[in-house]
């Protein structure tokens, strides 16, 4: 699926407002309100772009790697390649290894896949809630740049259990999980019919919008404290809404990028995962390469995943049955083979990045790769020092950055770099108590 084809016109989008809604509730009273951070609809000028874009694909696979072929020995830029690293070894200037970081307080096992980038406390507790994950706080901020402001995949995940990306209400956004249908979303162009109803779509979500506010506030006067705070964020996010709203319809008759290649076809099969993720890493490039969003999270759902094929042969178990190896031999083999296979896809996925040029830079030298999980150990389901290589993204790379694996470093300050370095101002994030230490840009 490589191209170097670029389109230097407008973009338009398709993307449809999302459905999920919260309740609040006054005297005999139940309200239904759009939960409004998922429904956004970008518009930009490429005159508006800043002239040296950053972009971020983060990638959780939430049963993790193997600790002990994953990290490296040494620290800083004379470490030792780890079997695993062995395999992106010809990228090795292009990337980070961390050991001994973690998020703060983040615990429960497989419930933490949900904070790999919310670093929210205890997902696992019955009173859990929650935050906004740093792809849509991202998006927040410079989504309006593109057509769309952010993009939440997935691989084999579990609907309405599983997603990596989250509104500030603390609601999950549901994955795409297919290729063919995001690639159609950016590439291929309606009918005058199609587009019309579209705009038509777009102008009844406002009227309902309006309605729904009007009716809002009659109920502000009817109940507590608590919900008057909710419904005045509420009156502040339909505002923001009713703008993007308004400029999404000026997209719809903008024609979208094109590119030389013809729509990917979705695997059927669940045990066809190493097929998703390549295909779900190209249609990520093709997205990024086109600047139709600059923030991509994919969750690789191994946990969901049933006895998945590897060179063309399955693995004799469920992925999620393997990681539980008890120091069997013939597991850890399987697990190794597979691991492996996602460090290849992963050197697959930078040399693409790397293929392509703009202006003077490589996509890879503008977009800052995470790659991780949110067990540091699928085996014993903890959650402390986790595997987690960074690349690109005008870092300075080609080091291991060996923390306390007992009292680890918090990722989240990893989290603030990356903020930064998309000219977000701003020095917190969830647990985070500053940037990451020892990373400097280029």
């Amino acid at each position: 699926m490589k191209s170097r084809t670029r389109s230097s016109g407008p973009y338009t989008t398709n993307r449809k407002p999302m459905s999920r809604r919260s309740l609040l509730r006054g005297t005999g009273v139940a309200l239904s309100l759009p939960l409004l951070n998922i429904m956004q609809a970008p518009f930009s000028s490429a005159a508006n772009a800043t002239p040296k874009t950053t972009r971020m694909l983060a990638i959780c696979n939430n049963l993790g790697l193997l600790p002990d072929l994953f990290f490296p020995q040494g620290r800083g830029f004379d470490y030792q390649l780890s079997p695993y690293l062995e395999l992106l070894s010809t990228h090795r200037n292009d990337f980070t290894v961390f050991s001994g970081v973690s998020h703060p307080d983040v615990d429960g096992g497989h419930p933490a896949d949900n904070c790999f980038l919310t670093a929210a406390p205890h997902p696992a507790s019955g009173r859990f809630k929650n935050t906004i994950s740093l792809d849509q706080l991202m998006a927040e901020q410079i989504g309006h740049q593109t057509r769309f402001p952010s993009f939440t995949l997935g691989v084999n995940v579990q609907e309405g259990v599983r997603s990596l990306s989250w509104t500030e209400s603390g609601v999950m956004i549901p994955c795409d999980q297919s290729a063919a249908d995001l690639f159609k979303r950016m590439f291929i162009q309606g009918t005058a019919q199609e587009t019309k109803q579209q705009v038509r779509k777009l102008e009844l979500g406002q009227s309902i919008l309006d309605t729904v506010a009007g009716q809002a506030k009659t109920l502000s006067k009817q109940v507590g404290k608590g919900d008057q705070q909710r419904l005045e964020q509420y009156f502040n996010s339909v505002r923001q809404l009713e703008k993007r709203i308004e400029a999404s319809k000026a997209w719809e008759t903008q024609p979208k990028p094109k590119v030389n290649m013809p729509v990917p076809l979705d695997p059927e099969s669940p045990g066809a995962y190493m097929e998703k993720v390549r295909l779900m890493y190209e249609i990520s490039r093709l997205a990024f390469q086109t600047d139709s969003t600059r923030v991509i999270t994919l969750m690789l759902d191994s946990v969901n995943s049933p006895a998945i094929e590897v060179e063309g042969k399955a693995v004799s178990d469920g992925y999620h049955n393997l990681s539980h190896h008890g120091r069997s031999e013939d597991k850890l083999r399987q697990l190794e083979v597979i691991d492996k296979w996602h460090m290849k896809l992963l050197a697959e996925l930078f040399d693409g990045l790397k293929d392509f040029n703009e202006d003077d830079d490589t996509l890879l030298d503008r977009t800052m790769v995470l790659y991780g999980s949110n067990l540091g150990n699928a085996h014993a389901h903890t959650c402390l020092n986790l595997p987690t290589i960074f690349a690109g993204g005008g870092f300075k790379h080609g080091q291991h950055l060996a923390f306390d694996t007992t009292r680890n470093y918090p990722l989240p300050n990893l989290f603030v770099s990356m903020l930064q370095q998309m000219n977000i101002a701003t020095d917190r994030f969830a647990s985070s108590t500053g940037t990451m230490r020892d990373l400097q840009t280029i």
